[in-house]
């Protein structure tokens, strides 16, 4: 009798656990919010000489948000980081997401990383000669995500591949 329970326990063990995968399934992916926040916080950056739009850009980061930027130094809240992306950023250039590069891994009991390579327009000529990369840490607390650290690095000139 013990065996046959056992048996029968072990035939159906992949079946308890089916409907979380299909509930996961149906669920956006840890890649794609990240990858949706990523355009979402990129999209009001790049428009941010709208004032509304560098509000809503802000709305992305933690209060104590800490950047660490390997040409520009470190800023230790969001307000001093929003100021150097008014004085810097706001209608003199763009980033771009570099198609491919971006990676998401999950941090428990806490949100997500990023890290990927993005490039730079200059808003004027649109020309892309900037390169660099990025870690950006995420905190998911209820219900929200918000970005608490950031790292951009490697700062080069974009090499321009032949024949382009």
């Amino acid at each position: 009798m013990k065996k046959a329970v056992l048996t029968l326990l072990l035939a159906l063990a992949p079946l308890a656990t089916a409907p979380a995968f299909a509930a996961e399934a149906t669920a956006p992916s840890l890649k794609d919010t990240i990858a949706a926040l990523d355009r979402d916080v990129f999209d009001s950056f790049n428009r941010c000489s709208d004032p509304q739009q560098l509000h809503k850009h802000a709305g992305y980061f933690d209060p104590a948000v800490e950047f660490y930027h390997d040409t520009g130094g470190v800023t230790w809240t969001r307000d001093a980081m929003l100021a150097n992306t008014r004085k810097y950023v706001c209608g003199n250039f763009t980033r771009e997401l570099i198609p491919g590069t971006l990676e998401v891994f999950a941090i428990k009991d806490f949100g997500a990383l990023a890290r990927g390579q993005h490039r730079f327009c200059d808003s004027k000529t649109h020309a892309c000669d900037g390169l660099a990369d990025f870690t950006i840490l995420w905190r998911h607390q209820d219900g929200q995500w918000q970005i608490t650290r950031v790292m951009s690095y490697a700062h080069r000139a974009a090499v321009k591949e032949e024949g382009a």
